[in-house]
């Protein structure tokens, strides 16, 4: 496995590049803005294909850099489903799992520092974003954020991973790197408690100043969704109505971009042929499927996801490759659904 631990110095963040193997598929977790370049630098290094970009939560001390890194590189963006983010590409929920080549995260909902706060965990080790900390735990104090939950996230989720297991969190302040759930149940002090009211007495107390970027960076975070008014304007979108009139005529081919995981939960829009989003560009290039489906019977490609963002994305790429019919559902099942859209499971 490929994996490298990038380090923000201004805001304390640490950002984590994973891939299964040299020349393959990656994924950051928790990126910083300013620090883009330097992630794109090596990924073209280490010869990898950035396909998404997660963040633990919405975060107040440093402005992400999902948005940048989805223009840049049309990837994914992540976030948990409770996220008040404005779109992000794909929301996840307790129990997913988040994939990539070669590698799969079980995904753990671990509410406490804010309400949408989520670790991802490997065999051997865990992404704790702000939730447990090196001989610490995040913070509580925000409005969204509850220590009780916090207590249960820590001690009823990540404290019952085995001792040996690897904990990576999204910040420290002492120069500390990695941890070990073992290390953190003997030496966190935070974590010496004997019930969750003294773990809620110890956080109260704390009275932090807040993040110093944090009038700036909460405002950025909740909107990082792609601008979709120039696909619109092109004439690549239909909205729900227009969708909702589309599916099912013999010129029209729906086109499913989402994971195996979302289309369980949420739903399919029936006669749906399902690409996923990863898997698009070689089915749109010539020889391709979807490509080849285009070329020899004149079908439309009507393509949609989970909230308009991948489609969006994969209606442009399209396009560069000469589907000039191609559009997109504008806020993809989210729309279908309020819109009444029928769906099977």
């Amino acid at each position: 496995m490929i994996f490298r631990q990038l380090f923000d110095s201004f805001s304390s963040t640490y950002s984590y590049l994973l891939a299964s193997r040299q020349g393959g598929e990656a994924l950051i977790i928790d990126p910083v803005l300013d620090k883009v370049d330097r992630y794109l630098r090596l990924v073209r290094e280490l010869d990898l294909r950035l396909v998404k970009a997660v963040d633990t939560h919405l975060h107040a001390d440093h402005i992400t850099g999902l948005g940048l890194l989805r223009d840049k590189t049309r990837c994914i963006t992540v976030m948990g489903e409770q996220t008040k983010a404005d779109v992000v590409s794909m929301r996840l929920a307790d129990g997913d799992r988040l994939t990539i080549e070669g590698l799969v995260l079980d995904v753990v909902y671990t509410p406490g520092h804010t309400d949408d706060s989520y670790s991802f965990v490997l065999p051997d080790r865990v992404f704790t974003g702000d939730t447990l900390l090196i001989r610490g735990t995040g913070r509580t104090d925000f409005p969204n954020g509850d220590a009780r939950h916090q207590y249960e996230s820590i001690f009823g989720r990540l404290l019952r991973l085995p001792d040996p297991t690897l904990v990576y969190p999204a910040h420290d302040y002492k120069g500390d790197t990695v941890s070990t759930i073992g290390e953190e149940k003997a030496f966190n002090p935070r974590l010496q408690v004997k019930s969750v009211d003294e773990y809620v007495e110890i956080m109260n107390s704390l009275k932090l100043a807040n993040p110093k970027m944090m009038d700036v960076a909460v405002p950025a975070n909740m909107k990082v969704g792609l601008q979709q008014d120039e696909i619109a304007r092109r004439g690549w979108a239909a909205n729900a109505s227009e969708a909702l009139a589309l599916a099912g005529k013999p010129d029209v081919a729906l086109i499913d971009l989402r994971e195996r995981s979302e289309r369980e939960r949420q739903g399919i829009i029936a006669g749906s042929l399902h690409v996923p989003y990863p898997r698009l560009q070689e089915n749109i290039a010539p020889g391709g499927l979807l490509h080849e489906l285009v070329r020899s019977t004149g079908k439309r490609l009507v393509l949609y996801c989970a909230f308009g963002e991948r489609s969006a994305m994969a209606v442009q790429a399209a396009q560069d490759q000469g589907l000039t019919s191609a559009c997109h559902i504008e806020g993809g099942i989210d729309a279908w659904k309020r819109a009444n859209g029928p769906l099977v499971r």
